[in-house]
């Protein structure tokens, strides 16, 4: 095994040269047809997403920040409203909360899952709390039933911020399909990805889904009427084109990647090193783990960084800032320690390859890098 064989953090160029002809006919097809915003691609798309989601109604927007953009103005939140979501994520979970003056309310996360721990929503709530947006980080899904009963206990609105977990489920229910509203993400590194940015909302509800159809086209319904002030989150036909091509192997891909992450699980483990040395990520055991990403914790993260990609193998940090300690959020009043996990999260933990075309010599290559770093 050469000590340099490098392995990306993620090869798009791989996956596309197993559908190539198939996406390369369904953009001329689009080409062809001249049709290139919303249209019927976008409405066979979306009828798609929505069956796999287990929800009535699904539309098609350009972006997963734009999906919580316009799910949040759908729910008209707006200055004076609370929304409670966790301290660590991608910046769109939270940004999008406060592009409409409302105020981003942070909770902790669970060690391991990353996600959020449910026991911090309660000491969160305040008589402003309009939303509880529960991220579903790295592709597994939090503990939902807890979240929703609160939700419902007090009236509030659930958005399932699912940007990274399409197709995982929780207790047999899939991302989505939980709360009001669920909002995913397109962009081109996720499990489906497009060749852009693209999104997609879902719902149970039929008033939202018309109100969401028509925030996407500036409010207009027809053109020109505008009954809301919505903004341009149409979604592209040619994505909408491509995303149907790779949607069909969406499962196959899942299947994949968790066959990747129990193979790194097994030769972690044939290799020695403790729990102490490297954390695992946690699966909870609610359901169906989709592994967007698949990410470990280790004590020096930053040397393990450089290290690995000295040696061409690639990695990520995610988040290396919590959204409490964002520069653009300190008027929010939050502190160094004010959420212990989520900070200890940003220093230490480190996204490894996981992609479906992964082979095991690559991910060998992997954790056997990572063993020398950590026993030098």
């Amino acid at each position: 095994m050469s000590e340099l064989t490098p392995v990306p953090l993620l090869d798009l160029k791989a996956q596309y040269k197993t559908i190539k002809t198939e996406i390369d006919a369904a953009i001329q097809r689009v080409v062809e047809s001249q049709y290139f915003i919303l249209g019927p691609e976008v409405r066979a798309f979306e009828t798609e997403i929505a069956e796999y989601s287990q929800c009535e109604f699904a539309i098609g927007v350009s972006s997963g920040t734009d999906a919580l953009l316009a799910a949040l103005m759908a729910l008209e939140i707006g200055p004076g409203d609370e929304v409670i979501t966790t301290s660590f994520s991608f910046f769109a979970t939270a940004g999008a909360v406060a592009r409409l003056g409302a105020r981003p309310v942070f909770v902790d996360i669970e060690p391991g899952t990353y996600n959020m721990d449910v026991a911090g929503i309660e000491r969160a709530l305040t008589d402003r709390t309009r939303v509880i947006l529960p991220v579903q980080l790295f592709g597994q899904m939090p503990d939902m039933d807890p979240i929703l009963e609160i939700a419902c206990d007090r009236n509030l609105f659930v958005i399932e911020d699912a940007a990274q977990a399409i197709g995982s489920e929780y207790r047999g229910r899939r991302a989505g399909s939980l709360g009001d509203i669920g909002c995913f993400s397109f962009y081109p590194s996720k499990n489906l990805g497009a060749f852009g940015d693209a999104g997609m909302i879902v719902t149970q509800n039929e008033k939202l889904a018309e109100r969401l159809r028509l925030l996407r086209a500036h409010g207009a319904s027809p053109k020109y009427y505008h009954d809301l002030v919505g903004g341009n989150f149409r979604l592209d036909a040619i994505q909408a084109a491509v995303l149907r091509v790779k949607f069909k192997y969406l499962d196959q891909w899942t299947a994949a990647r968790q066959q990747n992450a129990g193979t790194y699980r097994r030769l972690f483990k044939k290799c020695g090193l403790t729990e102490d040395q490297i954390r695992m990520p946690l699966d909870a055991g609610y359901g169906r783990h989709i592994y967007n990403q698949f990410v470990i914790a280790v004590d020096d993260r930053d040397g393990l960084l450089n290290y690995l990609i000295s040696r061409q193998i690639g990695c990520e940090v995610y988040y290396p800032v919590p959204l409490h300690l964002q520069a653009c959020f300190q008027e929010l009043g939050y502190r160094e320690g004010d959420f212990p996990v989520s900070e200890a999260a940003a220093r230490h933990s480190l996204a490894l390859p996981v992609y479906p075309e992964l082979s095991e010599l690559q991910q060998s290559v992997v954790v056997e890098s990572i063993k020398k770093f950590i026993q030098s």
